[in-house]
């Protein structure tokens, strides 16, 4: 069995890992925390806060099969792994209901008051006045990209009787069961009371939502982010919001996640609901993770 590597692991995840290759190291760390440890590794396994570019290839000079646990591969330098030979592998679908659940739980949490109600409650106040929220039913809901996490959001977005417009560079004609309608980016902008982000990170796709994109939306809209930080800019989102033109963000991912002090101004705010990158986070999820990662291994190893 050659050397295997798991970085970023959560302890709820070590009895499996041990049971299906019981020699492999596992850290909790970030690969750049134990490149030493790591160096012998064929077959690596990391998430996406591990950053794997020339630097820490060239830590890894035995590396031949780099499994990362995630549908995004922004983390990782393609490239170089290609001139190296190395095989990347991922997990394009483990879970995309759990990703759409969580939109409309952060979109319930803001529209009809929970973080405040409940903070009323624990200090004492069984009171309901000032906490009138909004209905999603009529509202407008634009879905930009409907790929797997996007088509689900079309379908409980229907559920709630909701006007769904959605853009994507490649449509979905099987989305017109749910009612929706394709439209370009900038209609869906400038018509959406909502607007959710489930685009990829690419050069493209930086900084989509900006202060010029942020003018053209409807006063009071509300921009929900469950896929890359790097979507939104942050400084045009803080405007926005101060403004009063976004009435609520909506966040579990931020541009810079690694720097915390950098998002300070913008968690500080009251509009802002923010979860720490856990919309993936689910029993369920976490197991197909997992169980598409050993396949992954286990098809290079025969």
């Amino acid at each position: 069995m050659p050397p295997i590597t798991f970085v970023e692991v959560d302890q709820e995840d070590i009895d499996a890992i041990r049971a299906k290759f019981p020699k492999s190291k596992i850290f909790a760390e970030k690969l750049q925390d134990v490149l030493t440890e790591c160096r012998d590794t064929e077959i690596l396994s990391c998430f996406i806060y591990s950053t794997i570019g020339k630097k820490e290839l060239n830590c890894l000079p035995n590396l031949k099969l780099l499994c990362t646990r995630s549908v995004g591969t922004d983390h990782i330098d393609l490239k170089e792994c290609a001139k190296r030979g190395i095989t990347i592998c991922n997990v394009p679908d483990y879970g995309s209901h759990v990703i759409a659940e969580h939109v409309f739980a952060l979109l319930l949490s803001a529209t009809r008051r929970i973080r405040e109600a409940d903070e009323r409650v624990e200090h004492g106040t069984f009171d309901y006045h000032g906490l009138r929220g909004i209905a999603l039913k009529w509202k407008t809901i634009g879905i930009v990209g409907t790929g797997k996490i996007g088509r689900r959001v079309c379908q409980i977005a229907h559920g709630f009787e909701m006007t769904i417009l959605a853009y994507d560079v490649v449509q979905a004609p099987e989305l017109s069961a749910f009612d929706v309608r394709y439209v370009p980016l900038q209609e869906l902008l400038k018509k959406s009371d909502i607007i959710t982000l489930h685009a990829p990170a690419t050069p493209k796709t930086q900084h989509m939502i900006n202060k010029k994109t942020i003018a053209t939306m409807r006063a009071g809209v509300i921009i929900v982010n469950t896929a890359r930080g790097s979507l939104i800019e942050t400084d045009a989102l803080v405007h926005g919001l101060k403004s009063g033109k976004i009435r609520y963000a909506l966040l579990d991912v931020l541009e810079h996640e690694q720097n915390f002090e950098e998002n300070k101004e913008l968690i500080a705010l009251p509009q802002v609901i923010t979860t720490p990158h856990i919309a993936f986070l689910a029993n369920d999820s976490m197991r197909q993770i997992y169980h598409e990662t050993f396949e992954s291994i286990d098809r290079y190893l025969k």
